[in-house]
């Protein structure tokens, strides 16, 4: 019982120490009545590059990649993360340049302002919006309560720590916005970092760095084609999934936006993209595989396990508030994101123009926070259904994928065509994807194919429907 209380007892005043660190870093920069979207959903372009660096990596690395990726228990995974460095490239080097140009607050502005048309920004918009309130953020809540009650072994129903997460993280992102989000998640991510290291070493002791006795296909970087991940996919869709994640997705790409320049903000996407090539790579897989030659095949049960068996009693307190700091960071950045997505978007363009942001965005997270964790029965009483969302959320990729792409490349294109090409889009990669897939092609390479069928479409509708020519810009931002 006192090495449970102990645990206790180091996992609050660590997640305190956490909350006063971030209070302490963003005194004095309180919001008043007259906040303004810049301040509240981009810290005010406050943001230097370390925290932009700690913001997004901490925003994508919670406990549904630890847990998850090292139940695969097999190197192969890695490639998602290596991949993620080239995606974070694109961002810095294609579209920071662009929604710093524009000086865009959300991704979806750049898509009014290219197609002159506020419906195809509110349309992608609403698709993000959705994302992030109905998929990730009870995943995550559910998935990091339901691992700090095994942790702690604790008899306490999953609601109840589902609740503290989501109260919490509210309280990050109305009184803090974006700014205390960003501080919060880079202490916390140097805290998770460092614990997640600590179990890679550990686990490595426990087997004595050998790792005789695993079978080669747990170990290999070269996938075949019947493996999860087969090495021709990383020549095709590949990159193109890492362009969409971190290049057009809200929740990313508002960290890097909230520098207060454009050089700032690439600093910061470098550093993360060091962090991730470095770091993330040997945590998301190395204790997955160790956990096969100790325990077999364990699927999703293997990072726990192997956590409670190498860290010692008075570390398992500090690994808890690590992982509840990834967990509420990557919550608290999605309400943010999905909060300035509702108010930028869809209200200040269809309900009222200039509201008070503060206001609203703490109205819009509170609802937000209770449908979240409405959304967490449903997900504990069938894990399909998270498979099935899942999913249904990469069904969108490429389709919103193409209306950048054209929209970065090419003048004079009808914004009707964009929004049917995204419509079709997402029909082809169902059919795809639920009906036949061609040629039995891996999903991965039926995404370019559905992205290059996307932009097609719209070219020609553009063309051939809406009577108008599209026109190739030739470079991605007009000289000043």
């Amino acid at each position: 019982m006192s090495g449970s209380l102990i645990q206790l007892s180091v996992f609050v005043l660590i997640t305190a120490f956490i909350g006063l660190l971030t209070y302490l870093k963003c005194r004095g920069h309180g919001h008043s009545t007259a906040s303004g979207n810049k301040e509240y959903f981009l810290a005010g372009g406050g943001l230097t590059w370390i925290f932009v660096a700690g913001s997004i990596t901490l925003t994508n690395l919670s406990t549904d990649q630890l847990v998850g990726m090292n139940g695969n228990q097999m190197a192969l995974l890695a490639w998602w993360e290596f991949a993620a460095v080239v995606g974070l490239i694109i961002l810095a080097k294609v579209f920071l340049p662009v929604y710093y140009h524009y000086q865009c607050t959300t991704t979806t502005e750049l898509l009014e302002m290219r197609y002159n048309n506020k419906h195809i920004r509110a349309l992608i918009g609403l698709i993000f919006f959705l994302g992030s309130s109905l998929i990730f953020m009870p995943a995550v809540i559910y998935s990091g309560s339901l691992f700090m009650i095994n942790m702690f072994n604790v008899d306490i129903p999953l609601m109840y720590v589902a609740t503290a997460f989501a109260l919490i993280g509210a309280l990050y992102a109305i009184f803090g916005g974006l700014r205390a989000v960003a501080v919060s998640d880079t202490y916390s991510g140097i805290l998770l970092l460092t614990m997640a290291i600590v179990v890679v070493v550990l686990a490595l002791l426990a087997i004595d760095f050998d790792f005789s006795g695993i079978p080669k296909e747990r170990l290999t970087l070269i996938g075949d084609n019947d493996s999860p991940l087969p090495w021709h996919t990383l020549l095709t869709g590949m990159i193109f999934i890492q362009a969409f994640y971190w290049g057009t997705n809200q929740v990313i790409t508002q960290r890097a936006m909230a520098a207060p320049n454009l050089k700032e903000a690439q600093k910061g996407v470098y550093a993360a993209a060091v962090i991730r090539f470095i770091i993330v790579p040997a945590i998301i897989v190395v204790p997955g595989i160790i956990s096969y030659k100790l325990y077999g095949d364990i699927n999703d049960a293997a990072y726990g396990t192997l956590v409670g068996d190498v860290l010692p009693s008075w570390l398992s307190g500090v690994f808890a508030a690590a992982l509840a700091a990834a967990v509420l960071t990557t919550y608290n950045s999605n309400l943010n994101s999905a909060t300035a997505l509702y108010v930028c978007d869809i209200h200040e363009a269809y309900f009222q123009k200039e509201p008070n942001v503060a206001r609203l965005s703490g109205f819009v997270t509170a609802i937000l926070t209770i449908v979240s964790l409405l959304m967490v029965p449903v997900y504990a009483q069938a894990e399909s259904i998270i498979n099935l969302l899942q999913e249904l959320y990469g069904l969108i990729s490429m389709p919103v994928l193409s209306i950048f792409v054209v929209g970065l490349l090419f003048n004079n294109v009808n914004a009707n065509a964009g929004i049917l090409s995204v419509i079709f889009g997402v029909a082809l990669y169902s059919y795809f994807s639920f009906v036949h897939a061609p040629f039995g092609l891996h999903y991965i390479h039926l995404m370019p194919i559905t992205l290059a069928c996307c932009i097609a479409l719209a070219l020609l509708l553009n063309k051939l429907v809406f009577k108008q020519t599209a026109q190739w810009r030739g470079k991605l931002v007009d000289a000043e």
